[in-house]
């Protein structure tokens, strides 16, 4: 009891002292008409954006060839590949039975592709061409009663092994095991081993520390630290990889005045806004200490921190032209100084140069 009182002291000292300081606005360059889409073809809401080995960019799409629909219906997922300057080199996975609903992306250190699916509760290794090679979880099948969109009892009924309610993300440590966010109704992390084999999940829903409202991102830093965005109690927690607790933070920072809300009112206290710092997406650039927080629709930042939590400089605002963003909902950053950005609200995707 003694440990979590001081870890929820700690937190608060951490919220406080965001609130408190100023922070620099870090110079960015939005490359302009980067991703070479197709005549006639679209993004749709983008949850999500990924870089392998050779730079090659791939961008999670909730878009469909053959129109919208329901997780049970017609698909909303697309997985599209560009070359290293943004040149269209193919679409992946077309149709695919457990795409309905694209949420979360990454690539592994052998350049697999991994899929996740908020709409079919799957997730979906691919092998660098794009070819399916593992598949986790199911969907309700299309001839069941239960082919229907997840209900959110409360309070939740038990997790199941092996089975995903709404999962939102997936992240790799240095031996090759598997962290899956279960977020949206099960609150826990799930950890497969490198042969793709059930190992255990930790945390529930709540609010004190080891449990989750929403774990909305995953990263993992060269330490095999796992940082989970826990987005709807505005922190992120931090594991070891056998899902003991170590340490939260904060990264909530004070918002400009005159930051105006691109879709919904803006909030009248802006010293008070229950998305300041809440973890949308997190990204830690390889072998750095640095981890970039991107907000949702309001205040719509990145925000740049330490791995201990100390907050560096932030990213933009909200809004819809380049350099801003609604819905920072995915990120990439194949170095401290590139980032990509997945932006839900803005039906788009972004490559920033920080500092140019």
């Amino acid at each position: 009891m003694k440990t979590l009182t001081t870890a929820l002291l700690a937190l608060i000292v951490a919220v406080t002292a965001a609130h408190a300081q100023t922070v620099p606005q870090i110079p960015v360059e939005s490359v302009p008409n980067f991703f070479q889409l197709p005549a006639g073809m679209n993004f749709g809401e983008v949850p999500a954006v990924a870089v392998n080995s050779q730079g090659h960019v791939f961008v999670f799409s909730r878009s469909s060839p053959t129109g919208g629909g329901p997780a049970y219906g017609i698909h909303a997922a697309q997985l599209f590949e560009f070359g290293p300057s943004g040149v269209f080199v193919a679409e992946h996975g077309r149709g695919l039975y457990a795409w309905a609903f694209a949420h979360g992306l990454a690539i592994d250190a052998d350049d697999h592709i991994w899929t996740v699916d908020k709409g079919s509760n799957m997730v979906v290794r691919m092998n660098p061409e794009g070819r399916v090679v593992w598949v986790f979880g199911r969907k309700a099948e299309s001839s069941s009663e239960d082919a229907r969109p997840i209900e959110h009892h409360d309070p939740p009924l038990p997790p199941q092994d092996g089975r995903f309610r709404e999962p939102t993300s997936v992240a790799f440590d240095s031996q090759g095991n598997i962290y899956i966010a279960d977020g949206y109704v099960n609150s826990r992390v799930a950890k497969y081993d490198s042969n793709g084999d059930w190992v255990m999940s930790w945390g529930e829903p709540g609010t004190g520390p080891g449990q989750f409202v929403i774990p909305h991102s995953i990263a993992i830093d060269s330490n095999d630290n796992v940082y989970v965005g826990d987005r709807t109690n505005a922190r992120i927690q931090v594991f070891d990889t056998e899902g003991r607790f170590q340490r939260m933070f904060s990264v909530a920072t004070p918002i400009a005045p005159g930051s105006k809300a691109v879709n919904g009112p803006t909030p009248a206290n802006l010293g008070n806004v229950a998305g300041n710092g809440a973890p949308n997406a997190l990204c830690i650039p390889p072998g750095s200490n640095v981890i970039y927080v991107g907000e949702s629709t309001f205040p719509g930042r990145i925000i740049k921190a330490t791995l201990q939590g100390e907050v560096i400089g932030v990213i933009g605002e909200s809004g819809r032209n380049l350099g801003q963003f609604s819905g920072a909902h995915g990120l990439a950053c194949p170095s401290e100084d590139v980032l990509f950005v997945a932006e839900t609200a803005n039906s788009r995707a972004q490559k920033l140069i920080l500092n140019p």
